[in-house]
């Protein structure tokens, strides 16, 4: 038959016809999926005494990943060292005035809450959930300041299950040199207004910092590349910021900060720890009914630079009975009539302020207020694992400045596109969140993650600074 003919002449490696060579084929996967899960050290099977002959490392040598050379593996956290700096660096300054050693040690079971009351501080405080992690071995403290049930230490492998980074205590096996000075707080500390004397002190802080990281053969053998430092405020190491353009910064956004300095290629953007509260029982059977505000706004309007777009939007806002715009500065109260506003609200806005970012976008997030978008530089935290467009809507600020334009096109979202923003919203929002101890895939678990990212290309271009004699043609 000419059926019969074509399947003849059609090469097979695997052909399982009758039952003989069924149980060949059966054997012959078997083998190769044990293989397999042996190469991959799924299984622990000692092959090596039981078949001697058969060792297929020899054969097919290891991955970086499988033998755990590579620091860069999912599987395996990254290995940062942390700068033993005095406290009037870091945690002293959390308690200003107070009688401390500045040299004395600070451990998970010493380490000072972050305090309740700390108004707009809290979030630029990055640089204190960052140190807090590294500080984290299983015991320690809770967000309270409570001692965590008997203090235990947890095994490297479950510290290795939930966090993206470890300290490393060592510096020659470190992959990365965190430097745990708080230039946010530093400069919200010592001077907020630049025209008070005390910033000198933030100054001064800045100075002495450079002296110990000049001094460092690790920071001299990579020019700082390999150095991870945050800068989170605006204004934060203001005055000596130039001094560190190679290192891997965390930034709040890139508004103030030239490219050659600081960019998306090097740096790691991170979330504002959010003001108000998270809404952790929102489990209405209707949320889009339940949510009587279109859209909702509540904050400063006079700004500058690009924030200018506030004021005008307060004129193009006024008149729709759905949609709240209300100037407001950020006392207790102000913040908790904002919690209540996000949460009876569809869609909650996030204009520009004096820079590209603000702390109310991240409000919204935890809120689940499907986040307005209307900044047209804005850059956003984990944006190569998140899809923003998923959960957030976007306007041009020439958009949003056509009267009508920005309204209507909200209400022509569907209640169906709406539930599955909120739903998305409710599956992310956990990423947002700083918290100590660290839980998987929080906000500073997230940034660790960024952190990783950035680093073959910062090891890239110190093994070429080492080799090369000539001035770098990439950066005529």
């Amino acid at each position: 038959m000419k059926g019969s003919s074509s399947s003849a002449s059609t090469p097979s490696l695997f052909v399982c016809t009758n039952k003989i060579t069924k149980v060949a084929c059966l054997a012959a996967l078997s083998l190769s999926g044990l293989a397999f899960l042996v190469y991959t050290n799924t299984i622990d099977f000692n092959y090596k005494s039981t078949f001697s002959m058969l060792d297929i490392s020899s054969i097919y040598p290891r991955s970086p990943c499988l033998s755990g050379s590579s620091p860069f593996c999912p599987s395996k956290p990254l290995r940062v060292y942390m700068y033993d700096l005095p406290r009037r660096f870091h945690v002293g300054m959390m308690r200003k005035g107070s009688n401390q050693d500045d040299n004395a040690a600070v451990t998970a079971q010493n380490l000072p809450p972050w305090p309740d009351r700390s108004g707009l501080r809290k979030q630029h405080s990055v640089e204190y959930w960052l140190m807090a992690s590294l500080l984290y071995s299983g015991g320690g403290r809770n967000n309270s300041g409570e001692a965590e049930e008997g203090n235990k230490t947890t095994s490297s492998s479950e510290v290795w299950g939930s966090q993206e980074a470890v300290r490393a205590l060592d510096p020659e096996t470190a992959d990365v040199f965190f430097v745990p000075f708080f230039s946010s707080l530093s400069f919200n500390t010592h001077g907020h207004n630049m025209t008070d004397p005390d910033t000198e002190i933030d100054r001064q802080l800045q100075v002495d910092l450079l002296y110990i990281l000049h001094k460092s053969q690790y920071w001299q053998r990579s020019a700082g590349r390999d150095h991870v430092i945050p800068m989170h405020h605006p204004n934060a190491f203001r005055f000596h910021r130039d001094q560190l353009n190679a290192s891997i910064l965390i930034v709040a956004d890139f508004g103030r900060y030239d490219k050659a300095l600081a960019n998306l290629q090097k740096d790691v953007v991170a979330p504002y720890v959010h003001i108000v509260d998270s809404f952790e029982n929102d489990d209405s059977p209707d949320p889009f009914a339940s949510r009587k505000t279109l859209l909702f706004f509540r904050g400063k309007t006079l700004r500058k630079e690009e924030g200018r777009v506030r004021a005008k939007l307060e004129h193009i806002l006024i008149g729709y009975e759905d949609v709240i715009y209300e100037k407001s500065d950020p006392t207790g109260e102000a913040v908790n009539a904002s919690m209540h506003g996000m949460r009876s609200s569809k869609f909650c806005l996030h204009a520009a302020g004096d820079t590209p970012s603000s702390c109310r976008l991240f409000d919204a997030i935890v809120n689940h207020c499907v986040p307005v978008i209307v900044s047209d530089h804005v850059e956003l935290p984990y944006e190569d694992e998140l899809d923003y467009s998923e959960f957030s809507i976007f306007f041009s600020a020439k958009e949003a400045l056509q009267r009508d334009y920005m309204v209507s096109e909200l209400r022509k979202i569907s209640k169906e596109r709406w539930i599955e923003m909120w739903r998305r919203l409710k599956t992310i929002s956990h990423h947002f969140e700083y918290q100590y101890p660290p839980k998987k895939e929080d906000a500073v678990n997230m940034i660790w993650r960024q952190v990783k990212h950035k680093i073959p290309a910062a090891n890239l271009a110190v093994h070429r600074s080492r080799r090369l004699k000539v001035p770098d043609w990439w950066r005529r």
